[in-house]
């Protein structure tokens, strides 16, 4: 059971949750970025206030070690883990190979040719790194602990809200694009609270992204070359989600719907009490 805690408590911890992810981005990212390049530079800044803000408030409030956020590793992870990245992998495929199969997009290569080995295996770990860092960042401290006093249902769509808007900026970004990014933000949310741990939400999340570049498509607005080829479309942004990539496409809305219906029914191991601190 856990104990209880008034409102108040749980918005104060989470404001400073916030300030400290804020100011932590806000200090690190410029140098990064100018040490290391935009992409690792940036992944970089975003990890480092995932887990230095997540860390601070734990030891704050009960001197807590970060695996109990949900990061602790054991049969039971690896069994969410490998059900997320397929669930991802499934759902970004049933997203492309459709039209590719209608012939309304077809892979044709990339003026640029072959992506080298090296290239591809820190991309990988770059996508990896990041989708850790966003679930730990909104699937934390912060989502957790407001579990405690808004439930499930206003937390996981609050925190998928807050999750597009900060994708608002996103190049090319338009209203169907966030609006799938609220879905995947509330999807990766409930994704937590059926497996009472963070593995399931990365796997979903690492999985997506790591799939559309295998495609030869833009994730979130920018490009991410994995492959020697693109994806060309005849078909609108409709369907394409244009320069954004598939995210802002009607494809995805679907595609939503059948992997809400895969995190529902998939063989998960929940891990709570142990796996939260909402159970502390």
């Amino acid at each position: 059971m856990s104990p209880s805690i008034d409102r108040t408590s749980v918005f104060l911890r989470v404001g400073l949750y916030i300030v400290f992810c804020g100011l932590t981005i806000w200090l690190s990212a410029r140098l990064l970025i100018w040490l290391f390049g935009y992409l690792l530079g940036a992944t970089l800044s975003q990890l480092l206030a995932a887990l230095g803000a997540n860390w601070i408030l734990l030891r704050i409030y009960g001197k807590l070690p970060l695996t109990v956020l949900g990061l602790s590793w054991n049969s039971a992870s690896a069994r969410n883990l490998a059900l997320g990245v397929a669930g991802g992998m499934g759902a970004a495929a049933l997203t492309l190979a459709p039209p590719l199969v209608a012939r309304i997009a077809t892979l044709t290569p990339h003026p640029d040719g072959p992506v080298p080995w090296p290239t591809i295996l820190f991309v990988t770990a770059i996508l990896m790194a990041g989708a850790a860092s966003e679930e730990i960042m909104f699937r934390g401290y912060g989502f957790q602990m407001l579990l405690r006093v808004w439930g499930p249902f206003t937390t996981v769509f609050t925190v998928g809200a807050v999750f597009a808007a900060l994708h608002a900026n996103n190049p090319h970004a338009t209203w169907l694009a966030l609006l799938n990014t609220a879905g995947f933000g509330a999807l990766f949310g409930w994704a937590f609270l059926r497996s009472g741990d963070l593995w399931m939400p990365i796997g979903l999340h690492f999985s997506w992204n790591f799939t559309l570049p295998l495609f030869g498509v833009n994730i979130s607005g920018f490009t991410i070359r994995l492959m020697g080829y693109q994806m060309v479309w005849t078909a609108g942004p409709f369907w394409s989600g244009g320069e954004y990539g598939p995210e802002g496409s009607i494809l995805t809305t679907i595609v939503l719907v059948a992997l809400a219906l895969f995190v529902w029914r998939a063989p998960v191991r929940n891990q709570r009490p142990e796996g939260s601190p909402c159970a502390l």
